[in-house]
């Protein structure tokens, strides 16, 4: 979102796509730091890039709503979370904003969810879903296996699933080389 608001300003105030020494362009990824990971001299750098590049304070409204949003997924608690998913959707709203808006959409639209995260504690079903596409990835190099044991064997090695209970190797020389004089 923060991108989308950066660009259309950009192409609005200068006319062309961002460039090297673009005040905007040169701040995009101290856009989507957090605020609490800036040094002083990234929020000098910020503050500078904003006066010079977003004269009617879009970009500056896009970024306050990241950190409300990052707020949210940080509060404690069930109730501190809808208290600042109000003030997101009251940030937003209030915003002539095109981007703002849809966003603020978006996150209604999955209000439950976002608000589940504090509910479960922040489980993710993330860990299972990188597993499945590491499943399927073998499945597709392997260009369909005749053979269940070998496809089986194939994604718990991929996967980490086999302890092999092996011996140690033998060495093969019993001593350093010789020195040759």
């Amino acid at each position: 979102m923060i991108d989308d608001v950066r660009r259309r300003v950009q192409q609005d105030h200068t006319g062309h796509r961002g460039r090297t020494g673009d005040p905007l362009y040169g701040a995009r990824k101290l856009l989507l730091t957090g605020c609490e990971t800036l040094t002083g001299r990234g929020w000098h750098r910020l503050n500078t890039a904003l006066r010079a590049g977003d004269s009617d304070a879009e970009v500056l409204a896009a970024w306050q709503l990241k950190e409300i949003t990052r707020d949210l997924y940080r509060a404690d608690g069930l109730t501190a979370a809808r208290e600042r998913l109000d003030l997101l959707y009251a940030w937003a709203d209030t915003s002539r904003i095109p981007e703002l808006r849809r966003f603020a959409g978006t996150i209604r639209r999955w209000q439950n969810e976002v608000l589940a995260f504090h509910v479960t504690g922040g489980a993710s079903n993330g860990p299972t879903e990188a597993v499945n596409l590491s499943i399927k990835q073998i499945k597709r190099v392997g260009r369909g296996f005749r053979n269940f044991d070998n496809y089986r064997l194939r994604l718990l090695l991929h996967c980490g699933g086999v302890n092999w209970r092996t011996r140690p190797a033998a060495r093969l020389r019993g001593r350093g080389p010789q020195i040759a004089a």
